[in-house]
């Protein structure tokens, strides 16, 4: 043993040419060196072996664990560093060998769990809250009756969560049969057939399952206040979240698929009372601010409301996250909802403007945003217009969306004022307007330039800002001949507040002319009148007066001459009291503060033109909602047509039988002529006008006659004396 000690020791100590000399024929110097290389060639079977298509270690070399075989090739590192070399050069996936890893012979291995867990999200998860693995599968439904209703109405007074989920599956069913879907209402764990049944479980959850839902989370009734309470603070909200999730979900379906108006005012109702839930899950919010603004824009004067009341509610407490999106949707569907204006559409779009506006109020700097945009479209399409001058693009400009937008503006920043926000709009909006009145200024688009000149009325009033809005209404008297006989008769008067233009028919009516002359009497009057306090009044009412004065010098027509002649009275004694005043006053016009607190103390006491304004607003306000309320109704009734007997006949038996006092007694026949058509009733002036020139073509239907009957010149020209005469007298509306 010693000397073959002694051998293995000179043997360490050879170099690598010593040993290549010495042979191999000693077996006991080999002896030594077989166990490392064993381990050499068990290593690189084993590496055959994991090469191999099975990917399993040889049974000859596993020892029955993996951590064995993994010691092994650590230990290889040190007793043949080339062979690791080579590994690690060749076949990487060797070295990187886990403890996890067994075969199938080792039997089952512990599970072991990975390092990050995934965490289900709320879009995995359906709109009803249920996971989508379960939607499919079908159950037995239980049907639903009236007394077991009743039995969950007794037992929602000590509300508990299985009672509460329940409640809310049974609901889910009701709303599912409502929809027509027949999946959901298979899937579901109840049945709701019965009509009776339907009705008395949704006035059940509407009615009482929140008030005890809030009583469960919170201990205490819900009740309305500006303070909401967020259920996601109760430390039972965990267990309930998912199927009050599900139940906000069947509200909003069983919203959109009611037909009848106080079920669905009654479900709005609820739905303003659980804004709070709702605000908890953003995307059933969504969901619920969606349809509240289709009815906002379509449906029955209650639901406009409801669903404008749960906008607002939404949108005060969650401005950063719904305001803007609801902001710009309520915009896009008040557009859609303009494109045709009736006197039934109008209180419709009268309500847009006014909630929208007050949407917008909320927050200016949100609705900067909002506005800028928005009136920067309207400049645009009002330069294509200007710059292009086609057909199509003035058409683009005159429409009625785009006129509704642009009082929309006035409205809101007249509301609005005063904001530093908004105040830097205010004179591109006025000369978006302007510039819109002077596209097209001829006849046919005098009722399109009326609504601008209110609008910039409305503009100027409230924000305080001069406009120069008084020449766009004097123009019109100057371009228009008042004194000009009327074309044809119309059958009934123009409402001008549903009319942007006007056709060439129309021009010649006299119908025409009357409308006119009363709405530049209204816009003459609105826009004097917002400046009745003003300090500067007799200056700025000057060139009106002056083309007033004009006016009636000019006119003819009486009924004319009488409207504006009230005008100009009215405003030369408001011209007179702001001068009586203005004498009186010690400070300069320089002094911007002392004059502003005049003016305020004179509107505070009022002055002629304003006290006439509001008394002329009520009259004016009551005839014009008469007019809307009655107009459609007259024309959808069948009247029996008026047929006037002619005058021909009978003035023909009255030359046979009186032919020796024609001469004499043509006044009386006049007489005659106007007791067979009647006096004037007190129905107004366009009714007695209407009867004049009815009047007026019947004497033409005499003279035509008399002139087919070949009568001679004598009788003819007797006859057409007094038939002059009686003209003259129907004309001159003096009486």
């Amino acid at each position: 043993m010693a000397a073959a000690r002694n051998r293995h020791r000179r043997l360490a100590e050879l170099t690598v040419d010593e040993f290549l000399a010495s042979g191999f024929d000693s077996g006991s110097e080999s002896e030594p060196d077989e166990a490392p290389e064993a381990e050499t060639q068990a290593a690189r079977g084993a590496a055959r072996s994991l090469d191999g298509p099975g990917g399993l270690p040889s049974a000859r070399w596993r020892k029955g664990r993996a951590s064995e075989h993994k010691d092994q090739l650590s230990r290889l590192k040190d007793r043949d560093p080339e062979f690791y070399k080579f590994l690690q050069e060749n076949d990487q996936s060797l070295l990187n060998f886990s403890d996890s890893d067994s075969s199938e012979d080792e039997g089952e291995q512990p599970h072991s769990l990975p390092e990050t867990l995934e965490e289900a999200s709320e879009e995995d998860e359906d709109e009803d809250g249920v996971s989508r693995g379960l939607k499919g599968k079908k159950r037995e439904s239980t049907p639903v009756t009236l007394a077991t209703v009743q039995r969950w109405k007794q037992a929602a007074k000590q509300l508990t969560p299985r009672l509460f989920h329940e409640v809310v599956q049974a609901f889910r069913a009701a709303v599912a049969t409502a929809q027509g879907d027949q999946e959901g209402a298979e899937a579901s764990k109840f049945q709701v057939t019965d009509s009776a049944v339907f009705n008395s479980l949704v006035s059940f959850c509407v009615r009482d399952l929140f008030g005890c839902l809030q009583k469960l989370l919170f201990g205490k009734a819900l009740k309305d206040s500006s303070r909401v309470q967020q259920p996601s603070s109760s430390p039972l909200w965990g267990k309930l979240r998912l199927d009050v999730k599900a139940y906000l979900s069947s509200v909003i379906q069983l919203v959109a698929c009611v037909t009848e108006t106080t079920v669905a005012a009654a479900l709005l109702q609820h739905v303003g009372n659980s804004v709070p839930y709702f605000l908890t899950f953003p995307r059933q919010c969504r969901m619920l601010l969606k349809r509240m603004v289709a009815l906002w824009s379509m449906g029955e004067e209650t639901l406009r409301v409801l669903a404008f009341l749960v906008l607002t509610r939404v949108c005060r407490h969650k401005k950063d996250a719904f305001l803007s999106p609801v902001l710009k949707q309520m915009y896009i569907t008040y557009v859609k909802n303009c494109k045709f204006t009736s006197p039934s559409a109008l209180p419709l779009i009268s309500f847009m403007q006014r909630t929208l506006t007050e949407l917008l109020a909320l927050d200016t700097g949100v609705t900067y945003q909002h506005a800028f945009l928005y009136i920067r479209q309207l400049a645009v399409h009002l330069r294509n217009a200007m710059t292009t001058r086609r057909k199509e693009t003035y058409q683009s400009v005159y429409n009625w969306q785009f006129v509704h937008c642009l009082r929309l503006w006035c409205h809101v920043l007249g509301t609005v004022y005063p904001s530093e926000a908004l105040q830097p709009l205010i004179y591109p909006l006025s000369q978006v307007v302007i510039g819109c009145i002077k596209l097209v200024p001829t006849a046919r688009y005098y009722p399109l330039r009326m609504h601008c000149v209110r609008a910039l009325t409305l503009l100027s009033e409230r924000t305080g800002v001069f406009i120069p809005v008084l020449p766009f209404i004097l123009e019109v008297f100057q371009q228009v001949d008042f004194n000009r006989r009327p074309g044809r008769m119309s059958s009934k008067p123009i409402n001008f507040a549903v009319v942007l233009k006007l056709s060439k028919v129309n021009l010649q009516e006299k119908a025409y002319r009357d409308g006119l002359l009363e709405q530049l009497y209204d816009l003459t009057l609105e826009y004097l009148h917002s400046q009745a306090h003003s300090i500067a009044f007799p200056e700025l009412a000057l060139p009106a007066v002056l083309q007033l004065k004009s006016f009636l010098r000019e006119c003819k027509v009486a009924n004319y001459c009488r409207q504006v002649r009230q005008l100009l009275e009215k405003v030369q004694e408001n011209a007179d009291h702001i001068c009586s005043r203005r004498q009186r006053a010690s400070f300069s016009v320089s002094n911007q503060q002392a004059v502003d607190a005049w003016e305020k103390q004179t509107r505070e006491e009022g002055t002629p033109l304003t006290k006439y304004y509001s008394q002329w607003r009520k009259l004016r306000d009551r005839e014009i909602q008469l007019e809307i309320s009655g107009k459609e109704r007259l024309e959808d009734l069948d009247f029996p047509e008026i047929k006037r007997r002619k005058l021909g006949g009978r003035k023909d038996e009255a030359r046979v039988e009186f032919k020796d006092l024609f001469d004499l007694d043509s006044d009386e026949e006049s007489t005659m002529d106007f007791a067979e058509r009647g006096t004037p009733g007190p129905s107004g002036a366009r009714q007695r006008a209407e009867e004049d020139e009815d009047g007026s073509s019947s004497s033409g239907e005499v003279v035509s006659g008399s002139e087919d009957g070949g009568r001679d010149a004598e009788l003819w020209l007797l006859a057409q004396g007094p038939q002059d005469e009686l003209q003259d007298l129907q004309l001159s509306e003096e009486d």
